[in-house]
Formats: structure tokens, sequence, C-alpha cells
């Protein structure tokens, strides 16, 4: 049967302690005075502390961590509706750089875009993977070599985007101590450089 918690109790953890308190009063019976006293009072500053914290759920952000340029980045699951694997696109003439085409996503339009130019370098034509992304709906595909996890990483984990990341966009959010680039998925959806207009009289 599993240990029961009760209002923020651990059960399981005041049963051994409770144990350890029964066996350190037995050891002090054979114990002289001075030494009996010496390891009761070492029990009870033990038993005073208090249990370390769990990380609850709140202090973790659920993340997809996708790589392309040789960069890292992570995008909060909330926002990925789903990965496509080497989807075919259709480029479009005079469409900006970032912009590596269209693809069709069950008889969706949806725009796929390389975010490397933004950071200042060139497009890579790289990404075997396209990242679907939106808020209710899918709106933008994310080019990426590879999608490596989906994982928890704790918020203070997370250090204040250098002020040369941050000037590429309020999207830019945080970095990670390993050098992952966190993106925040509503700012980056409300980009102005990442909304096309891909109706017939846009593309006209």
């Amino acid at each position: 049967m599993p240990e029961r918690k009760t209002g923020g109790l651990d059960w399981a953890e005041a049963r051994a302690r409770l144990e350890r308190m029964m066996e350190t009063a037995a050891q002090a019976e054979t114990l002289s005075p001075a030494k009996a006293r010496e390891v009761l009072d070492a029990r009870a500053q033990e038993l005073a502390r208090p249990p370390p914290a769990e990380r609850t759920a709140s202090h973790l952000v659920e993340v997809a961590r996708f790589r392309l340029g040789g960069q890292m980045y992570a995008l909060s699951t909330r926002f990925l509706h789903e990965v496509l694997r080497t989807p075919e696109l259709t480029p479009l003439p005079g469409a900006p750089p970032l912009l590596r085409g269209l693809t069709l996503l069950r008889g969706e339009v949806l725009p796929v875009v390389e975010l490397t130019p933004l950071f200042g370098r060139p497009v890579s034509g790289l990404g075997s993977a396209v990242l679907v992304v939106g808020l209710g709906r899918a709106e933008l595909g994310l080019c990426a070599e590879a999608v490596e996890e989906v994982t928890q990483v704790p918020r203070d984990a997370l250090l204040p985007a250098p002020t040369a990341l941050a000037e590429v966009g309020d999207w830019v959010s945080s970095i990670h101590r390993d050098g992952t680039i966190f993106l925040e998925g509503e700012a980056l959806l409300g980009d102005s450089r990442l909304v096309f207009d891909i109706s017939d009289e846009g593309a006209a």
C-alpha cells in the first residue's frame, strides 16, 4: 500500500524519523550520561530540521528542445502542435530569406520559417524537421535539424537573455545555463516579421 500524504505531511518520512528517534533512545541507555546527551542533542537538531522542499510544477517549464545551425533552442510545449518529418516545401518567389516556403497541413497552407536570419546568421538551408506551432491552431512552422527532446526545466536554471540576443526580439525570453536559447511562443507568433499574407490577394 502506498504511503499516505495528508495535509502536506509525508508519513513515510515521519515514520522514519520516529524510528531513528527510538533507536537513539535505545542507544542512549547504554552510553554515559554526557555521551547520551550529546547523541540526543544531535538527533534533536536533525528532527527539528525541516525536510527539503519538493520542486513543484510551478517551478518547472516543459519545453521542446530543437537544434538548428549548431544552436539549441527551446519552446514551451503549450505552443507545439506536432512535428513534421521532411515535409515538402514550396518556395515563394521574392519571399524574405527566412521564409523557407509553404507546406500543406491537412489541407491548410502553413508558412515554414528558419529563425537563423533573425539572429544575424545566413540561412542554413538545413532542417529535416518542422515544429508546427501556434495558439490554439497551427500558425507557423519552425525549421529544425532535429528535435532533441521534450523535457522539464527548472525556472531557476534560466538566465536573462544577453542584450545582443534580447535585441533580436522580445520572444527571446531567456537563456539556459547550457546555452540553450528559450523562445517565448506568444511573442514569437506575434512578431510582424513572421506573419505572412499567404492569401491569393497577398500572393498576387
